[in-house]
């Protein structure tokens, strides 16, 4: 369930039509509601009640905005974050160290060193060498480096090869073979303190089969390492469960997803972690686009808007599908390709769509934004960088503001040797 809906012929977030932010932001613009994004951080809390011990940690990738993270640290969430810069933003956002988990797969030594000097609460290790080298920095500093050890379950995520995280062949984690003896060794290291285990196995999960066995596994792995005499408190079994991008979509919700893992996890005496993104901040969000022109084409005409594969970057990488709607629908239909200004083909979000009527500065919206929306956005073509605002009831604000070439490029330099 979200807040944006059809109220006097005209799509609204909560009680704010979206003409409304259009004429005074422009499009393209990112609008999240707050409402939704609560509703939904609460449902999937709630999800989990059945399990004794827990910490969620947001996926800060899924949508960085300052606001979105402040709003979470309100519901009680942590942040799961992949980089220096992610980390920054959650302190930044008033989210304590110690809820911060730093995941990823190629922190840097500085990124390692900031990290322990701001005092998060647990590394997820990806390899052998990247424990060691932690441990080593951890002991320089006369501190201990809380951590647990990603492994690799190979379990296919039955999702897009993209965003499959957990197959022998992907880059993450430890090879679930070597993991127990890779484990015995790290905890052996002076300035690393091992306390469990971490998977994900991938995103948009829309069947829970694959997460089930590969959290059997990871039990699995767990008891023969506490039968070792290893020390096993946390398992972080990660995120990734989908959201519906179609209308009519039916996917497992948090309740299915909770019912599951309280079941595998019944008697594993842990504190279990979960790193939610999409499935809090997907429906959060539109992107909200005018139609510059309506192309006539030789099987169907081109729906030409003024948000492009830079503003919205998942159907162009992905394939992906969002709902495409009029923001004053008519009730009428017309088949037609939507593409954006930029010039390749790729910038093409959806082909032989049946969508509503749509004309040259007519207003509509992508569905299902909030998350890997503008987090991904770029400039390409030069073009501005999308703003972000965000609904609350009848009030609304802009929480990152659109950046104009000239504010870009006034960071560049021309060296004086070729003036």
């Amino acid at each position: 369930m979200d807040y944006f809906e059809l109220k006097n012929g005209e799509i609204c977030a909560e009680d704010v039509p979206l003409a409304e932010i259009a004429v005074q932001v422009g499009t393209p613009v990112y609008i999240y509601s707050r409402a939704t994004l609560e509703r939904h951080a609460r449902v999937f809390r709630e999800a989990l009640a059945g399990i004794a011990r827990t910490h969620l940690a947001f996926a800060v990738k899924s949508n960085p905005n300052l606001a979105v993270l402040s709003l979470l640290k309100k519901e009680g969430y942590g942040a799961d974050v992949v980089s220096e810069g992610e980390m920054k933003r959650a302190l930044a956002a008033g989210i304590p160290a110690a809820d911060i988990v730093f995941s990823g797969v190629g922190k840097s030594r500085r990124e390692l060193v900031a990290a322990l000097d701001a005092g998060i609460g647990q590394f997820n290790l990806e390899s052998e060498e990247e424990g060691v080298e932690l441990a080593d920095i951890a002991l320089s500093k006369g501190m201990q480096a809380v951590a647990t050890l990603r492994v690799n379950p190979d379990v296919d995520a039955r999702t897009h090869a993209k965003i499959s995280t957990g197959k022998a062949d992907n880059k993450f984690g430890v090879a679930y073979g070597d993991a127990a003896e890779i484990y015995a060794r790290l905890a052996a290291l002076d300035g690393l303190t091992m306390r469990g285990l971490a998977v994900h196995i991938g995103s948009q999960i829309s069947d829970l089969e694959p997460s089930r066995q590969a959290f059997l596994k990871m039990g699995e792995l767990m008891q023969t390492l506490r039968k070792q005499g290893f020390t096993v408190t946390h398992m972080d079994l990660g995120g990734g469960l989908g959201v519906p991008y179609r209308l009519g979509e039916e996917l497992p919700g948090p309740a299915d997803y909770g019912a599951m893992v309280e079941e595998v996890t019944r008697d594993w005496d842990a504190t279990i972690m979960f790193e939610p993104g999409r499935v809090i901040t997907g429906n959060s969000g539109v992107l909200l686009t005018e139609v510059i022109r309506v192309k006539p084409g030789v099987n169907a005409p081109f729906v030409v808007v003024d948000a492009a594969m830079n503003d919205l970057a998942r159907p162009s990488l992905y394939d992906a599908w969002h709902d495409f709607l009029a923001v004053r629908p008519t009730g009428e239909k017309m088949v037609a390709h939507i593409v954006g200004p930029i010039c390749e083909s790729s910038d093409t979000f959806a082909k032989n769509r049946e969508i509503d009527t749509v004309k040259a500065g007519d207003l509509a919206i992508f569905r299902t934004a909030g998350a890997y929306g503008a987090t991904m956005a770029n400039t390409y073509n030069s073009r501005a960088l999308v703003p972000e605002v965000m609904v609350d009831g009848d009030k609304w604000a802009i929480v990152a503001d659109r950046l104009e070439p000239e504010t870009i490029f006034a960071a560049e330099r021309v060296p004086e040797w070729l003036d």
